[in-house]
């Protein structure tokens, strides 16, 4: 599933929008670890079971590019990549959090 950018006239809700970005089968997972730790994709693996790497990678780079997680790449032996929350993503936190205390 990707996530299409939204027209004003196809929103009907303003939450509409963060339930959107946060839809999938793992995103939601991915976003609560993030809040957590620094996130590395074999250790995404190992976490979230059932997942898969080309459904993580799918993921990771849809919240990339909505820009609620930022990729960086660390350049020390060895070489290897970590996903962070952006303060985009830190600010939705507080909400995130409610909807799981809510579930």
């Amino acid at each position: 599933m990707t996530t299409k950018k939204m027209t004003d006239e196809t929103k009907t809700c303003p939450a509409q929008g963060l339930l959107k970005l946060l839809s999938g089968k793992w995103k939601p997972e991915i976003f609560r670890l993030a809040a957590e730790r620094p996130l590395r994709f074999n250790s995404l693996l190992r976490q979230i079971h059932g997942s898969n790497k080309q459904s993580l990678s799918v993921a990771l780079r849809e919240l990339e590019e909505v820009g609620l997680l930022e990729k960086v790449i660390i350049k020390q032996k060895p070489l290897h990549i970590e996903y962070y929350l952006t303060e985009k993503g830190k600010s939705l936190t507080p909400i995130f959090l409610q909807l799981e205390f809510l579930s």
